[in-house]
């Protein structure tokens, strides 16, 4: 729980009026606040007054106006004021017996400025009897403001890894990717000889070229197998059409073996018919123009039996002769699928060609090469290049962004986020870390437009966590970040209240930075655990010199400001 701090007394007397007798004393012991310590929650510090007004204080005949200011050092925010009246006063504010006094709860919000960090909440007292206006000495009811809601932990200009993660623009690299070459053999109608005319086609000649360069390419290429199917069309009975499917089935194998025997080419040759290729006719009938298409495609749905298929839509003998000339024809034929890989450049092959010449390398290699090194300024480099070469693609100029982000330097990675954002506006990535740059600046109503946009992004989630900090929706951060292991996600746990939590999360961050150390210390703060604050403090402040002051400032450390921030 937040330790509460507890406010001394202080008695004031109130100004008597010339003509009336003193009014009673009023001290900080009339009034409650809540929160007890202010709390900035989404950019505003809000607070509950709830006061008293003693008993014959309240003269019949005046009215007090009772404003809350929040000052500190060098400044002050006033609260929305509130007006209060004796018996014999008319108006619209509250009535406050002078015999019974009367309770009030106000409430007030103020604009977040990190001046407020040190400062304590006052009420300044108005009171006003005819022409006669009388300023009442203010009374401290509160101390402000605890800002751990405001803490930076998105960046680290020092790279640590308790910084939030950018969404990473990812490549399509394949080392290996599955290609396949096709050609068909068409037979006539209730044949099964191969023609020279479909021997010599085009398309059956452009297969067996790319088998030979498949074949004669091993660095580059694997030739896999060669899959044959051979189909009847579903017309003339299943007996006549399954013999002439096997039958093209095994003229079309011997002649493909012949041909890869003729070239020195050894590889599988899977051989399959199919007697009636009912699977084809539907397709190709529903990619038709023909008329009455709609109801050859009901027919198929309502009969299975082949024949009783066949003799339905022969039926149809408006559109048979169509189905005849048209569709028939283009199922009598045999299938040739040469299946293979291509191979890709090796990992060092790649890391050769980008020192060497880049390029040679696709976009998608030179992307994947940034993921081969954990090195920033080569990845650097590499984005750069990538960049040059391919300036139409955004993903190497919204990587680039994410290292500069990643170094704390979110003016340059909003730089280049918006380049990335010109090459594609609607890539799910930029737009995810478009969001966090603007919460970084505080423009929360922008940071939520553009994460509006990053549905699917790599680090949305952790986006989305950040940007409910900010909106004070304390929970549903710590729900969005997950198992991330960053500053942002423990600063989400402390203000849940989930602090076992919240110290397992930073104490898993690798290489803590000063902020890491921070939160820790609020932590320690906040279950009353000295030695982990004190420890906390000292290792946070040893990496960041500033934190000294921050600490002495920060109200969550009010309770062991005598025996540890000296």
């Amino acid at each position: 729980m937040i330790k509460k701090l507890y406010l001394p007394l202080m008695a004031l007397m109130v100004i008597a009026f010339a003509s009336c007798s003193k009014m009673g004393e009023l001290t900080s012991d009339y009034f409650t606040t809540n929160p007890e310590v202010l709390e900035a929650v989404a950019g505003k510090v809000p607070v509950t007054i709830n006061g008293k007004f003693p008993e014959k204080f309240m003269k019949k005949n005046i009215t007090v106006e009772v404003t809350p200011v929040l000052r500190w050092n060098g400044g002050e925010a006033k609260g929305q004021p509130a007006t209060f009246q004796g018996e014999k006063v008319e108006g619209n504010a509250q009535t406050i017996s002078y015999k019974m006094g009367g309770n009030y709860t106000m409430k007030t919000s103020f604009d977040y400025v990190p001046e407020m960090a040190k400062s304590e909440l006052y009420l300044d007292f108005i009171v006003k009897k005819g022409d006669k206006v009388t300023a009442l000495p203010s009374v401290k009811i509160a101390d402000g403001v605890i800002a751990t809601s405001e803490l930076a932990t998105m960046t680290d200009k020092n790279n640590a890894n308790g910084t939030t993660a950018t969404s990473v623009s990812a490549d399509a690299f394949q080392r290996i990717i599955k290609e396949a070459q096709e050609a068909s053999i068409m037979f006539l109608i209730q044949q099964a000889n191969l023609r020279n005319s479909e021997l010599k086609s085009e398309d059956l000649k452009n297969f067996h070229e790319k088998i030979a360069e498949v074949n004669a390419d091993s660095k580059n290429y694997k030739l896999n197998n060669i899959e044959i199917s051979a189909y009847a069309s579903p017309d003339g009975g299943l007996e006549l059409n399954k013999g002439l499917a096997e039958n093209r089935e095994k003229n079309t194998e011997k002649y493909l073996n012949r041909q890869l025997k003729k070239a020195k080419i050894e590889t599988d040759v899977d051989a399959k018919y199919t007697a009636q290729d009912w699977e084809g006719f539907k397709e190709l009938v529903s990619k038709s123009n023909l008329q009455d298409k709609d109801l050859i495609l009901r027919v198929l749905s309502m009969y299975q039996d082949p024949e009783q298929r066949e003799t339905e839509i022969k039926n149809i003998s408006s559109v048979y002769k169509d189905l005849a000339d048209e569709i028939l024809p283009q199922l009598r034929r045999a299938r040739l699928i040469a299946n293979y890989d291509i191979i890709g450049r090796s990992d060092a092959e790649i890391n050769e060609a980008f020192d060497t010449d880049p390029k040679v390398l696709s976009v998608e290699e030179l992307l994947y090469a940034a993921t081969l090194t954990d090195d920033n300024a080569r990845k650097e480099a590499i984005y750069a290049k990538t960049a040059q070469l391919y300036p139409n693609d955004h993903r190497a100029y919204n990587n680039l962004g994410g290292l500069a982000f990643s170094a704390g330097d979110t003016d340059k990675a909003a730089s280049y986020f918006k380049q990335a954002a010109a090459k594609d506006a609607n890539a799910a990535e930029v737009n995810a870390n478009l969001g966090l740059c603007e919460l970084v600046n505080g423009n929360t109503a922008a940071a939520e437009s553009y994460l509006g946009k990053a549905s699917g992004a790599s680090a949305v989630n952790e986006a989305l966590g950040n940007l409910y900090i900010k909106q004070g929706q304390y929970q549903r951060a710590v729900n969005a970040f997950g198992d991330a292991k960053t500053n942002s996600a423990a600063q989400a746990q402390i203000l849940a209240k989930d602090y076992n939590k919240a110290k397992a999360t930073l104490e898993a961050i690798k290489n803590p930075n000063a902020m890491t150390d921070y939160l820790m210390a609020i932590v320690g703060a906040r279950t009353n655990n000295e030695s982990l604050v004190s420890k906390s403090l000292k290792s946070a402040i040893a990496k960041d010199a500033s934190i000294a002051t921050k600490a002495a400032n920060d109200r969550e450390f009010a309770k062991f400001a005598a025996s540890i921030l000296k």
